[in-house]
């Protein structure tokens, strides 16, 4: 009867099952830490193309988890997993880490610059993760929000001459410490609409691009990069409330 009735105490006090519809999600999100390392061996390979769609599933699953979250409630239904910290881990490999990978040795750059620029995106997005204030009360990102995925992304796809793209590469670590406002297209209510059409108009051009080897037509190229450009420039020219 005592066995049984410890048995019972252990159970009402362990409300949270192993796994669960919340936990599910903490893994799911976890799944773009896997497509960080295969995108990351596809890069080593220098299959750059392989390399982007492992990203872009990543992408993808940013974009839905945190939906799913809060739909899922995790933050009280498994509450042992920071999620916070969970995204963050994972963005930072999918977002920054394999795209400077890729910029160290891609050469996107020259010789001489390109491990040096490929350290400062790496330290400079570190520093902007652990930013408590990268965050506006209306959900804009503050400073360049480290989204060197499409950054190298777009580099691969206009092919620019070396010294331009390290002026891009230079100038994007420049502003991630500057007071200019990026929009965050699922969070941000200003244009959402907008904003969203032209995001999934960007995802479409830039899927074609890689079933094209990253080597579409200059109409693909220059029409995902004028949708890059839109969502570059929409947060800073939205009024500051």
């Amino acid at each position: 009867m005592a066995k049984a009735g410890r048995a019972r105490a252990r159970k009402l006090s362990s409300p949270h099952p192993p796994f669960s519809p919340a936990f599910a999600v903490h893994v799911f999100t976890a799944l773009g830490a896997g497509c960080a390392l295969l995108a990351l061996l596809a890069a080593s390979q220098r299959d750059f193309v392989t390399m982007f769609w492992w990203l872009g599933v990543a992408l993808f699953i940013d974009g839905v988890d945190g939906t799913l979250a809060r739909r899922a409630d995790v933050a009280h239904a498994a509450p042992r997993w920071n999620g916070d910290v969970l995204d963050f881990v994972v963005d930072f490999t999918t977002y920054v880490f394999v795209p400077a990978y890729a910029l160290a040795t891609a050469g996107l750059l020259p010789p001489v610059a390109a491990v040096p620029l490929a350290l400062a995106v790496v330290v400079s997005s570190a520093l902007y993760f652990a930013d408590r204030e990268m965050k506006t009360a209306d959900n804009y990102f503050k400073g360049f929000p480290a989204l060197w995925n499409a950054v190298v992304f777009h580099l691969f796809l206009l092919k620019l001459v070396p010294w331009l793209a390290s002026l891009i590469v230079l100038v994007l670590v420049a502003i991630t410490f500057a007071p200019i406002r990026f929009v965050h297209p699922m969070r941000v209510e200003r244009l959402q609409s907008l904003t969203l059409v032209v995001l999934s108009m960007w995802a479409l051009f830039s899927a074609y691009a890689l079933l094209q080897s990253l080597d579409p037509h200059a109409a693909v190229a220059w029409a995902a990069t004028i949708c890059a450009l839109y969502l570059l420039a929409i947060g800073a020219l939205a009024p500051k409330r």
